[in-house]
Parts: C-alpha cells; sequence; structure tokens
C-alpha cells in the first residue's frame, strides 16, 4: 500500500494571474500558502482485474479509458499504470469548497503513482504534470498555483512566465511574521462553491478577448500581491491586511459570480466586527471567508452569530509526501 498526503491551500495575493489566458501574455505572480488540511491518496495493487476506485463514487472499470473520474484516468493514462489496482482517497475538507482540492488531489495522486512506478520525483515535475492534465489535456480553465502550492507546501512566490516556465522562492519572512499569520488568519466556511468553473472560464474568455477591464483588473491584482510580498517580507501584518481588503473589492469586479449578497453582508460584519481586511478564498461563489483579524475573540464571535463555522489550520511546510510505502 502507497499512501501520499497532499496540502490544501490559501491564496494570499495574485490569485487569477496563474491561468495562461493571462500570464501567457503578460506573465503572473501569486503567492500561495499551504495549510495542514489534506487529501489522502492509496494505491494498492489487487489481485481481481481492474480499476477498483473509491472517492465520492465507487467504480470498477476493466480499462482505463472506461473510468469516469477524469483526473484518475488521465493520471492512469499518463503513466500507464497497468491493472488490477485499487486507489482510494479521503479529505480533511470536501471538494467544491476554494482551497484548491482538485490540484492538490491530482498531485497527490501522481506522487503515489511515481512511487508505485518506485521512482523519485522532483516536486516541480509533479507539479507540471498535473497543470498538463487539468489544463492542456482536459482543458479546464485553471491556473497553476494549486498544483506548485500542494507540491511545495510552506509560503512561496510563483511567478509565471510568459513560456510557460515556473519560478519557485519562499515567501521570505521571519518567524514572528509566520507566527503572526498563523495566530490571526482566521477562515469560516460559507458554503460549497458551485459556480467556480463558471467564473474562471468567464475570466478565461475575457482575457483571451482582450477584454480591458477584465485585464486592467488582473495586472492590479498581480501589482498587488508584489505589494503584499513587500508588506510581508517588512513585518508589517497591518498593511498585509488592509491590502487584502484591497484585494477583494477588485476581484468582486472582475466576475458577477465572485460574490452574493450573503457573501457581502458576511464580510461586512467581518470588517465591523475585529477583521482588517479578509477576502473569499478560491475563484468564488461559496467556499470560505479568510480574515485578518486584529481582534479575534469579536470576529469569531460575530460569525458564530452569522451561523458561519470557523475552520482553524495552520501552515503545511513539506507539501505532497508519502506517508506509507511497501
Amino acid at each position: 500500500m502507497i499512501i501520499s498526503r497532499t496540502p490544501l491551500r490559501i491564496s494570499i495575493g495574485g490569485g487569477g494571474t496563474d491561468l495562461p489566458s493571462y500570464y501567457r501574455n503578460h506573465g503572473g505572480f501569486v503567492i500561495a500558502a499551504a495549510i495542514n488540511k489534506h487529501i489522502y491518496v492509496g494505491i494498492n495493487e489487487t489481485f481481481g482485474g481492474g480499476y477498483f476506485l473509491k472517492y465520492s463514487s465507487l467504480e470498477h472499470a476493466v480499462s482505463i479509458d472506461e473510468i469516469r473520474h477524469s483526473l484518475i484516468r488521465e493520471v492512469l493514462r499518463l503513466h500507464e499504470v497497468p491493472a488490477p489496482i485499487e486507489i482510494v482517497s479521503m479529505a480533511d475538507i470536501p471538494a467544491g469548497t476554494g482551497l484548491g482540492s482538485s490540484g492538490a488531489f491530482t498531485v497527490g495522486l501522481l506522487r503515489a503513482v511515481h512511487a508505485l512506478k518506485r521512482k523519485y520525483v522532483d516536486p516541480a515535475v509533479v507539479a507540471e504534470e498535473a497543470c498538463k492534465i487539468e489544463i492542456e489535456t482536459l482543458q479546464e480553465p485553471a491556473g497553476k498555483q494549486d498544483q506548485y502550492i500542494a507540491a511545495y507546501g510552506g509560503l512561496a512566490c510563483f511567478e509565471f512566465l510568459q513560456d510557460g516556465e515556473v519560478k519557485v522562492n519562499p515567501l521570505n519572512i521571519s518567524n514572528g511574521t509566520l507566527y503572526d499569520l498563523e495566530e490571526h488568519l482566521l477562515m469560516f466556511f460559507t458554503g460549497y462553491s458551485r459556480n467556480a468553473s463558471v467564473v474562471l472560464d468567464d475570466q478565461k474568455t475575457r482575457s483571451e478577448m482582450g477584454d480591458a477591464a477584465m485585464l486592467d483588473n488582473l495586472h492590479y491584482i498581480k501589482q498587488l500581491g508584489q505589494c503584499i510580498k513587500l508588506a510581508l517580507e517588512a513585518g508589517n501584518v497591518r498593511r498585509f491586511g488592509e491590502l487584502m481588503h484591497e484585494h477583494w473589492l477588485h476581484k468582486k469586479e472582475r466576475s458577477p459570480g465572485t460574490s452574493n449578497e450573503k457573501i457581502n453582508r458576511w464580510y461586512d460584519v467581518g470588517r465591523e466586527n475585529g477583521a482588517v481586511g479578509g477576502k473569499l478564498v478560491g475563484a468564488g461563489g461559496g467556499g470560505f471567508l479568510l480574515f485578518y483579524a486584529e481582534d479575534r475573540d469579536t470576529l469569531r464571535a460575530a460569525m458564530q452569530r452569522e451561523g458561519l463555522r470557523e475552520v482553524r489550520f495552520a501552515f503545511d511546510h513539506e507539501g505532497s509526501k508519502l506517508l506509507a510505502r511497501d
């Protein structure tokens, strides 16, 4: 039995500029952080025939082509994994919540498949394979930050070059700033994000068409990402909170599906009760509200009154790794 553990993520700044529809023409920049909420993938060679798959559904496919789960199918096809085999997945937080679960699942499955083949694999290779499957093979309107932060872990800066190369550097912050972020970043669940692909597809289409409003918005978001990097590396965490608020105001303008009346009201309640700034994690429409709060107790009490569940987290510094390998 081979078991991989892969972290989910929160986006710190620059989100949206990691889509090929933007960075191929303008270059992108994103800061992301892996958190200690994980996806687990197990692979086991079995005695029965075919491919036994256990995730939110059950499958028993005779051939790779018959597999309904598109990510599993394309990973197994890319590496020509023969039957009989069993694949099982579990997650600390379900899919559709804006924490990059598709990218993390694909990275985790690839990590396990490489281990099955007795091959060492660099995080960059796993991340790029996952991007190729999601963006090129399946033609999903996805970016690259989810796959890269899942593979590398930690708090990292990703520069997406026009030729497709990705430069990875750690966010150079002090231990004090790191601990401050873990203490003062609070995350609350608003409900499942059902239209993330719609929002991303709208961004992709408008970017490829050269829509001036969309491109200006993404240019500004990229600049904000650079400003967030400078603020955090200087230890100015309050400025980071203020920039989060500015980021959210511009993110909402990007697509009408990004937010809704309930999310807007919850955000305003947060700002009125101890939060310096915040934003919705993920493409939009649901998922988690992430706040930087100076008064944590007041914010927690306010969100509890609104019926929102808090999910506490710390940062994951290991990235996708093997927990077991026979």
